[in-house]
């Protein structure tokens, strides 16, 4: 009788044998592990307790309590600049005075005083598009300040776009009355100016464009915005709050993006504002093009959303049980199913700040934070993921941390180039081995002409530990060629670029960089890079920014206690590109690319690479959670003198003709209202 076997060639009844063994050999290496990171963990709170011994020390001599009045003055001084960060230098301060006058410019500009004129309003009125849609915008009401009420509704019948329908549901008390009978004088209005335009009339066929409707039952946000949904009649669907303003071209925009770009799904930038007028602007919020990472962490598209009305087959428009992040639970599960989403970066909202509304106090509404963090971990399980875990951050507790759960031990080469630098290189061998959580990595430095005895000899300790290994490269410099030879020689699924002159600061940034790179969407996944001051030196990467125009680092030399931009240093983003200085990549993809371009011996070849990586589909990911020191271009000097000035200024120009078209349409992850001149998200004038 023949032996049933499985496709292993195991026999059937040998598998649970089979189990058995694959169990205890994962729970040995568990073990081992945990054995190795309990020895590193003795090991720090040996010296650690070494150095608490000798700080004591010195505490209690004479010198130490005399000299309390002077160190408290200096401690100050360092608080400061570390709180300051390049902006505590004279250049930055002057430099951070020019930014608040440019701002000043800009929220002139994008105030009512960048509304359209009668001619372009007229104008705007009489266009012809390829297409006349219905835009349905639904206003769930509930006890409404009358000015807001107001301001809401004005806002609607000044569009220059007039194919739309406002449908307003009332979830009012009885106390608040007024804003039945204000929304009934508001449909009079309306069918009177339909009346006077009996073209207008007859193309939106209706008596008036203001639907009305108490709700009887409170069904909170989410129920009284579903009945509004019913009213509604039109193709596309506009989400407004009652206390906020829409910018009097809003509508038109948004369809010259329909007829032009088959967008099914649009976004705008917004502004906050305080008191009577949206000129009082508290902040102006420029948003990237669609970044998933982003809206996983934190809801950066928000307002004013319209979509094809489309996509809501299947699936409701607000789920109750996500009161208070409804919004962002809904703009995961719209865009998810979107085709073409469409980011207008203009300020075309404005998000009105009062006493108890979120745009005022995120804390005012703490079940939004619950509501918000349910929300994104249903889109992960509907993707796939599971496992995740979900945490604040310390920029706002509705900017979320996503720990992925990592897949097996998959082995991660690490790439080191090397020629001389002693130093360097064994303060980041060093790092990478007393202080890495991960344990399944091996290290291949890439032996560059060294000529000094002290490397040499230092290379022949390191040979005695099995997971580093020394390869030569021979010829002249060439940061691509070097790299790739060194991959060339990795036995690791994952590829880890890095500089020699980095040091590791956070124990598991292994573990950071690899959750996001072994995600089948994404391609190259940068770190948090700071100079030795604590000062950012790489937090992404933005293609033209720069005075050559090639690209730039975003944030470059602000304190390490900054949160960035809207909070951009506080969570993982989408980002064009990442330093080459620290870079994972799965092998596949480096190999799928080409690697590194070796007709950019210097610089910008990680751009390069990066934007090769988008080519093909993949996203790039900027995570603020792996952490490591840089001591930028200790290893190779500065591209600004001599030889490498004119080498870097032959590289950027290739490069800008290589990607010309790229660099022409922006870069999308940096909104186009950004300065290409600084780095610090200052505002163009």
């Amino acid at each position: 009788m023949k032996d049933e076997t499985s496709k292993d060639g195991i026999r059937k009844d040998d598998e649970p044998q089979k189990d058995m063994r694959y169990y205890k050999e994962a729970y040995e290496r568990e073990r081992q592990k945990s054995r190795v990171l309990a020895g590193k963990l003795a090991d720090a709170e040996g010296r650690a307790a070494d150095l608490e011994q000798k700080l004591n020390r010195i505490k209690g001599s004479v010198f130490w309590k005399l000299s309390k009045p002077l160190r408290a003055a200096v401690h100050w001084m360092q608080r400061t600049k570390e709180r300051l960060g390049y902006y505590g230098s004279v250049k930055g301060v002057l430099r951070k005075l020019d930014a608040k006058r440019i701002e000043k410019k800009a929220r002139a500009l994008h105030g009512t005083a960048g509304f359209p004129t009668p001619e372009e309003a007229k104008e705007q009125r009489e266009t012809i598009f390829s297409r006349d849609i219905k835009i349905s915008i639904l206003v769930p009401l509930y006890n409404t300040p009358k000015k807001f009420l107001s301001d809401a509704v004005e806002s609607v019948l000044a569009q220059t776009y007039e194919n739309w329908e406002l449908c307003l549901t009332d979830d009012s008390d009885e106390e608040h009355d007024y804003v039945e009978q204000m929304c009934k004088a508001y449909i009079e209005k309306d069918r009177q100016y339909l009346q006077a335009h009996p073209a207008l009339r007859k193309r939106v066929g209706m008596e008036s464009r203001i639907l009305y409707r108490r709700h009887e039952r409170s069904g909170g946000i989410a129920g009284n915005t579903n009945f509004c949904l019913s009213m509604a009649g039109g193709e596309y669907i506009g989400l407004f709050d009652h206390d906020d303003v829409l910018h009097p071209a809003v509508l038109y925009e948004y369809m010259k993006a329909i007829c032009e770009k088959n967008a099914d799904y649009i976004y705008c930038d917004e502004a906050t504002f305080h008191g009577n007028s949206i000129d009082n602007m508290i902040t102006l919020h420029f948003k990237p093009d669609f970044a998933i990472d982003n809206l996983r962490a934190n809801n950066y598209i928000c307002h004013f959303s319209v979509f094809d009305r489309k996509l809501l087959e299947g699936t409701e428009l607000f789920r109750p049980q996500y009161n208070g992040s409804q919004d962002h639970d809904m703009i995961l599960r719209l865009t998810a199913q979107a085709k073409h989403i469409v980011h207008i970066p203009k300020l075309l909202y404005y998000w009105r700040s009062h006493k108890g509304s979120v745009a005022a106090d995120l804390n005012a509404k703490a079940y939004c934070i619950a509501a918000g963090k349910g929300a994104v971990a249903d889109h992960l399980q509907k993707l796939g993921f599971e496992n995740f875990e979900i945490t604040s951050t310390k920029a706002f507790d509705t900017i979320y941390r996503i720990r992925y759960e990592i897949q097996g031990s998959p082995r991660i080469s690490v790439i080191i180039p090397n020629k001389n630098h002693y130093e360097d290189l064994k303060r980041c061998i060093t790092s990478i081995i007393e202080k890495s959580s991960y344990d399944n990595y091996e290290i291949i430095i890439v032996e560059n002409n060294s000529t000094d005895d002290e490397i040499f000899r230092y290379y022949e300790e390191l040979k005695k530990n099995s997971q580093i290994r020394v390869v030569a490269y021979e010829g002249e410099f060439n940061y691509s060629r070097i790299n790739n030879l060194g991959v060339s020689h990795a036995s690791g699924e994952y590829v880890l670029l890095l500089n020699n002159d980095t040091e590791v600061i956070t124990l598991d940034w292994m573990e950071e960089l690899l959750m996001y790179a072994q995600r089948e969407d994404v391609g190259a996944v940068g770190a948090k890079l700071y100079y030795p001051d604590k000062t950012i030196q790489h937090a992404g990467v933005v293609i033209g920014l720069g005075a050559h125009r090639t690209a730039g680092h975003t944030h470059y030399r602000v304190s390490s206690n900054n949160l960035g931009y809207m909070g951009r240093l506080c969570y993982v983003q989408n980002m064009t590109a990442v330093t080459g200085a620290c870079l994972m990549v799965k092998k596949k993809i480096y190999d799928e690319v080409g690697g590194l371009d070796e007709s950019f011996a210097v610089s910008l070849n990680d751009v390069d690479f990066c934007l090769r990586v988008r080519e093909a589909g993949y996203l790039n990911v900027f995570t603020p959670f792996a952490e490591l020191y840089h001591y930028e271009s200790a290893s190779r000097g500065l591209d600004n003198e001599g030889e490498r000035a004119k080498r870097y200024n032959e590289e950027s120009e290739r490069f800008r003709t290589k990607w010309r078209k790229a660099l022409e349409a922006g870069d999308p992850y940096y909104n186009p209202n950004f300065s290409l001149d600084r780095s610090d998200f200052a505002l163009k004038i």
